[in-house]
């Protein structure tokens, strides 16, 4: 018996991947810290909220590497970096959707949007929580519980499913059932048979 009545999922390490062999390339030929410089908290959380945009996220990762043509350059690599769907999450998920409601529930940038339309999942979920929009990030608990009232279930009856086991056990604090994703093994063994 399924202890939940909606899905709330994490896109990017779950439903979204990115070609981390690519980003170390990048890394490797420019001689520079891109992913840590990029995703320091710092830098990365005004993107996050929503209070500077993709763009200026990157303005700030060439500044803080100091400038220069060749730190704009290998940015604008890193930010080109290729992503695609996971298939068979994809699959799973569209299957309990057919059952029960699901919400993305991400920590995204204002570019969202535009990269849900690339994947082809501008429609393949009920609802979209993107941190950027609504100004609060995984794992303030406030983004939960506004994915739960926009699944229409109580909080204590959702799944939460991140690659990020500090989100997890953020979910699991308000009663939530939490996955932490590390393969597509980890949903499919809580996810009900179709």
């Amino acid at each position: 018996m399924t202890t939940f009545d909606a899905i709330l999922c994490d896109l990017d390490g779950v439903l979204r991947q990115f070609d981390h062999a690519v980003q170390a390339d990048i890394e490797a030929r420019y001689g520079l810290p891109l992913a840590s410089t990029a995703f320091d908290p710092a830098l990365i959380m005004p993107a996050t909220l929503g209070h500077i945009t993709e763009a200026q996220w990157a303005e700030s990762i060439v500044a803080a590497l100091g400038g220069g043509e060749q730190a704009e350059k290998a940015v604008e690599e890193f930010m080109a970096v290729p992503f695609r769907v996971d298939e068979e999450v994809r699959a799973l998920l569209a299957a309990a959707r057919a059952r029960m409601p699901l919400v993305l529930v991400t920590n995204a940038m204002d570019t969202l949007e535009d990269h849900l339309e690339r994947l082809e999942l501008t429609a393949f979920a009920d609802a979209v929580v993107s941190s950027a929009r609504v100004g609060l990030a995984k794992p303030d608990r406030r983004i939960y519980e506004l994915a739960a009232d926009l699944a229409g279930v109580a909080p204590a009856r959702c799944l939460f499913v991140d690659d990020r086991l500090e989100n997890v056990v953020a979910a699991r604090a308000l009663g939530m059932t939490g996955v932490h994703f590390r393969s597509v093994a980890d949903l499919a063994a809580v996810l009900p048979p179709s």
